[in-house]
């Protein structure tokens, strides 16, 4: 099963792709500078070049749309389909007692 595990912050997205039937990572990456000009993505495939993808990245939505696209894409995504990816986590902080 490969699980994706995403941790927003305000102006930043980073994620990493795992395989636990191997307990290894697949891919990597960040988004940086949401919502302010000179936004990045940077996408490392385990094995694999780094991918560097700058655009307007307006919001969280538009990242992690970005962040499916590239694990998906022909040249250097690491998976066919994102029907590869059985399970999403998400970094949690909570302030409360």
């Amino acid at each position: 099963m490969k699980i994706l595990v995403i941790n927003c912050g305000s102006s930043s997205l980073k994620y990493q792709l795992l395989d636990m039937d191997t307990q290894t990572p697949i891919a990597k990456g960040l988004v940086e500078r949401i919502g302010l000009p000179g936004a990045v993505l940077t996408h490392r495939p385990a094995d694999g070049e780094k991918e560097i993808i700058t655009a307007e990245i307006p919001n969280h939505t538009v990242a992690i749309q970005m962040v499916l696209d590239a694990l998906v894409n022909p040249e250097y995504g690491v998976v066919k389909s994102l029907e590869e990816i059985g399970s999403v986590g998400h970094r949690v902080v909570h302030g409360g007692e």
